[in-house]
């Protein structure tokens, strides 16, 4: 049985060192953002790499665009403070207590208390009043709009597509 020394075994657990992104100088941010309007997709994937030092993710061109112009500016008057960061972690766990589906829920997909959604069918006005935690309709709470669709149509109804909450799945 062989013995590695120390320093070998500190060297080869050691992560790879970070790429340094220079420093964008302040009078090339507006030419930049305005450059990436017109720039082809190969070009941002190759500012990306420079900007990120990793590959871009295959997602849209306003996507990669945005999160650049983020960059950007970041790189060039400087990102948020640690403290700034630390305090909007403790944000977040404190809504969704570190639950990861909690948080990829929006906060704001649900309609305000109080807000009234109209709805025609069959030339009857319907109106439904948003509550904090259910929806009231002609007088009586319902759980979801689902139920109030199903009670005015009759028919099975995804509640959010019949008030024009969602746009239909191709439309």
């Amino acid at each position: 049985m062989t013995r590695r020394s120390t320093s070998k075994v500190k060297q080869q657990d050691a992560a790879p060192p970070a790429p340094t992104v220079p420093k964008i100088p302040l009078a090339q941010v507006l030419p930049r953002l305005a450059a990436l309007k017109t720039a082809p997709i190969a070009q941002l994937k190759q500012q990306w790499r420079e900007l990120f030092g990793k590959e871009p993710p295959p997602f849209s061109r306003s996507y990669i665009t945005s999160r650049l112009a983020y960059r950007i500016q970041e790189l060039a008057y400087g990102g948020l403070k640690p403290e700034t960061r630390a305090r909007l972690e403790a944000l977040g766990e404190q809504l969704d207590g570190g639950n990861v589906v909690l948080r990829r829920i929006r906060a704001d997909s649900r309609p305000l208390p109080g807000t009234r959604l109209i709805r025609e069918h069959d030339g009857v006005q319907h109106v439904v009043t948003v509550r904090a935690d259910d929806f009231e309709f002609e007088g009586r709470p319902y759980r979801s709009l689902s139920a109030i669709a199903r009670h005015i149509t009759g028919t099975r109804w995804n509640g959010w597509t019949f008030f024009g909450l969602k746009g239909r799945a191709g439309a």
